[in-house]
């Protein structure tokens, strides 16, 4: 089999993880959150940076690896419109979802806090407002990549 092959395989995988896990996280974590559950919220929590580290950041580093093997074997150019679109969306995903990382370590332990009060705390829904703010535009940024890729509607090269 040909590498190329193999490689868009992978790449096409690992956009549908990191593209089904944002919506999944983001869902469920809501759902808890709406529900005002304080166990459901921490079981949630924890699963969701869980998920996170499972599934989520394995298929970015994937996403990146497979990217860049198949612009060399697709002679794209690092420095056409359409590459700078594909890095400036990634990168600002990344900015939005680093800092969402930290923010869900906040969520999880103000959860268990929460659970001595019965609901959850000040500081749990303000971080989670934090969470919101910076997951719908990542998520917006993961839809626009997706179109950019599939239809590459500037030059490559």
């Amino acid at each position: 089999m040909d590498n190329y092959f193999l490689l868009r395989l992978l790449h096409i995988l690992s956009a549908i993880v990191v593209m089904g896990t944002g919506a999944g996280i983001a869902f469920f974590m809501f759902m808890a959150y709406r529900s005002k559950n304080i166990s459901a919220i921490t079981v949630t929590a924890r699963n969701v940076i869980l998920g996170d580290w499972l599934f989520t950041f394995p298929a970015v580093i994937t996403q990146f690896v497979t990217g860049v093997l198949l612009m060399e074997k697709l002679n794209y150019s690092y420095t056409s419109t359409w590459f700078y679109w594909v890095i400036g969306l990634f990168v600002f995903i990344g900015v939005c979802w680093i800092p969402v990382i930290r923010i869900q370590y906040i969520l999880f332990a103000q959860a268990k806090l929460s659970l001595s009060q019965g609901r959850p705390t000040a500081k749990f829904n303000q971080y989670m407002k934090w969470w919101i703010s910076l997951g719908i535009p990542a998520f917006l940024a993961i839809l626009g990549l997706l179109y950019i890729m599939v239809f590459k509607p500037f030059p490559v090269v």
